[in-house]
């Protein structure tokens, strides 16, 4: 190891070629500023005093007053530098939150001269000295500490595509003034300066000038920084925090003077004292209420971080999950957070246009009456959009003829501090009363604008939840309506059936065929209406029928016998249905659905018929499937019908029909995992087909297809 001797000439050495390096980029810098370059007026200052108080630690040494004089300036000069650096590019205002803690630490830094004059003054005084040296590392630590955060949130504050313009200038200040901080430190807990950690310091300035030559010769583009709320909150606080210290090493030093047991019960005390106050008011929520107040109107131009507002008001509103608080208390939440209020309601207009309670967050006390504002109040924010300042009206102070509309039960409430109005498109959807901040003040221009905002945008949240409400509310209703629009479908049916056989029944009553046939067909008209009450509950989400094996060719002949009596004995008015081709056809269906499905076409082709035409029925079985055909001569549809309105629920063409007969067929095919496709001609009649798949083949299509059934029962014309 280097002896002392060693280390102070290893030390003079650095220091001259830290100042040699020093004052060589300062000559660069400002001959590329005079050719019209790039160059900083202040970092050129601070190379030159960073250079002079080099050259005086390596001739006279660093612990001379004239160079102590020198670290003074230097550090102010690196500290313009940081003010430089964060004011580019005209931007000053961007800057308010640093430039007082920059004042802070250049005046840390001033009081150094006075320590110095005192510890001349207190030459031979031992214990005056001891003090004058603590204090006066103790103010440079506190400078470091501080700058090294400045230089931190500098870097950190830049946007990341500019940071290379001050990439190699943080690290070099980190690197000087981190030195400095471990430097200081040492020399504050040992009470002296160590030989080696002062040799040391040329050294750390001589790479400090390397990093800055590398930074100027690759070059610098123009900086835009834009500090937060929390660098200058984390700066207010680091000012707090020296000042603590500076306070505790006051009053211990001052204590010490004492001597004997007095000195120590005294630190006692002292110490106790002050973690008590400490205990009693970091937790306070009016503490950090003053400070926030304090830190918004003399560190910024604006009251509010509006990123910040915003980010914690979506985060607010948009918070979901089996846990999370209702949307109405939300909504209360996210106005109170933006004005630190404690509590809250929310008012929303009730059937008579009048205003009632809708939530509460965190006032479960409040006496709310059952009529909370009148309507004629509420047409008021509803006009006018006016966001109320309570206190105001109690004081007296009356804007636009709001203290006759106030309600009496908030005046009386001095909790109650200001009413902020949601509005969607000039229509009130809500009211948020909020309570007092635990710091009390008065609303500005800048709350009101927020607090609009911040209500057209919740108002268009309860608005999208109002509907949401109404469109299920709709929803179930339609459920409701379909199925009775469904039974009334079915129920038209059979009526119509009955009153073909009464009017057939006039006719051949006399004949026991004709009587015996009408038996069965009103047996069959009970066990559907039987049936149709049964199967109410088939029209609901979730129900499915049980499928089994049906031969189609039994159904459709057992549907075209329903129509025989009115075909014999001579012509009738009735319709005529034929079963033209009946191939054995067994497929997996439920088979009172699909006698329902078939007599839904069949009365469909027949009132498409003229009088006395026929419809036929016939059944084949193909591939995988099993087909059951409706054949009718009619009128027939056109393409653009037959796409857009013949299966669309509650539209028809015939007076006084439903129009949800082709709509309900589709559906029970579909739910039979089957499909129905139609073919049809304008003036040649139509075609409809009922394609289920077979009962044989049924596993297999079920293993090709997977656990969701075939394709095709979700393909449908």
């Amino acid at each position: 190891m280097l002896n002392p001797l060693g280390w102070a000439g290893f030390g003079q050495w650095t220091f001259l070629l830290a100042a040699f390096g020093a004052m060589l980029l300062a000559v660069w810098l400002s001959d590329r500023r005079r050719r019209g370059k790039h160059g900083s007026r202040a970092e050129i200052a601070a190379l030159v005093l960073t250079a002079l108080w080099s050259l005086l630690a390596a001739g006279v040494g660093q612990l001379f007053l004239v160079t102590q004089i020198g670290e003074v300036m230097r550090n102010l000069g690196w500290l313009l530098v940081v003010y430089a650096l964060f004011a580019r590019d005209g931007r000053h205002e961007s800057v308010g939150p640093v430039r007082p803690v920059l004042v802070v630490l250049a005046l840390l830094e001033l009081f150094q001269p006075v320590l110095l004059v005192l510890n001349v003054r207190f030459t031979g005084v031992a214990s005056a000295q001891t003090l004058i040296f603590q204090m006066s590392v103790m103010f440079r630590l506190l400078l470091v500490t501080g700058a090294l955060v400045l230089v931190h949130n500098l870097y950190a504050g830049a946007m990341s595509a500019q940071r290379g313009a001050v990439r190699w200038i943080c690290a070099a200040l980190a690197l000087v003034w981190g030195y400095d901080l471990n430097y200081y430190t040492i020399a504050y807990l040992g009470s002296q300066v160590p030989a080696e950690m002062a040799a040391l310091r040329g050294l750390a300035d001589l790479l400090a000038v390397m990093l800055l030559t590398v930074g100027a010769l690759r070059g610098q583009s123009s900086l835009r920084f834009s500090p937060s709320r929390t660098v200058a909150f984390q700066s207010l606080s680091l000012l707090v925090i020296g000042g603590y210290m500076i306070v505790m090493v006051a009053a211990a030093q001052s204590l010490a003077w004492l001597g004997g047991n007095v000195s120590q019960l005294a630190q006692m005390g002292f110490a106790f004292a002050t973690t008590i106050v400490i205990i009693a008011l970091v937790p306070s929520r009016r503490l950090r209420g003053y400070l926030n107040v304090m830190l918004a109107k003399h560190f910024f131009q604006h009251r509010y971080d509006y990123r910040a507002e915003w980010l914690r008001f979506t985060r607010t509103v948009g918070r979901g999950g089996a846990g999370a608080t209702p949307l109405h208390d939300r909504v209360v939440q996210a106005v109170a957070d933006i004005t630190d209020s404690a509590r809250g309601l929310l008012l929303v207009p009730g059937e008579q246009g009048e205003l009632v309670l809708a939530a509460r967050w965190q006032w479960p006390t409040l006496e709310v009456p059952a009529e909370a504002m009148a309507a004629r109040s509420a047409a008021f924010f509803e006009r006018r959009g006016f966001i109320v300042d309570l206190d105001e009206i109690r004081a007296g102070i009356d804007h636009e003829g709001e203290s006759a509309l106030m309600p009496g039960w908030m005046i009386g409430e001095d909790g109650i501090w200001a009413l902020v109005p949601l509005l969607h498109f000039d229509r009130l959807v809500g009211l948020v009363v909020l309570g007092h901040p635990p710091l009390a003040r008065k609303l500005d221009w800048e709350d009101f604008d927020l607090l609009r905002v911040v209500g057209q945008q919740l108002a268009s949240y309860l608005a999208e939840h109002n509907g949401q409400v109404a469109l299920l509310e709709a929803s179930r209703f339609d459920e409701f309506n379909r199925r009775i629009a469904f039974v009334m479908h079915d129920i038209k049916n059979l009526a119509s059936q009955l009153a073909l056989l009464s009017r057939n029944a006039e006719r051949h009553a006399d004949n026991p065929e004709f009587r015996k046939d009408m038996l069965v067909t009103l047996r069959n008209a009970a066990d559907k209406l039987n049936a149709l009450l049964a199967r109410l509950s088939r029209y609901g989400a979730g129900n499915t029928e049980q499928l089994e094996e049906v031969d189609g060719a039994h159904v459709v002949r057992a549907i075209a016998a329903r129509y025989e009596p009115a075909m014999k004995d001579g012509p009738v008015d009735g319709p005529r249905v034929y079963v033209t081709d009946a191939q054995p056809c067994k497929v997996l269906a439920n088979r009172e659905t699909l006698e329902q499905v078939l007599l839904h076409l069949v009365q469909n082709a027949i009132d498409a018929s003229p009088p006395g035409m026929a419809v036929f029925l016939q059944t084949r079985s193909e591939g995988l499937s099993g087909y059951v055909e409706v054949i009718d001569t009619g009128s027939g549809m056109s393409a653009d019908f037959v796409r857009n309105r013949l299966f669309k629920p509650f539209v028809s063409t015939k007076a006084g029909g439903f129009g949800i007969g082709a709509f309900e067929a589709r559906e029970l095919v579909t739910a039979m995992r089957g499909r129905l496709d139609v073919e049809s001609r304008e003036g040649l009649g139509s075609r409809f087909t009922v394609r289920l798949p077979l009962a044989a083949t049924a596993n297999l299509i079920e293993t090709l297809s997977g656990p969701d059934g075939p394709d095709d029962k979700k393909k449908v014309a």
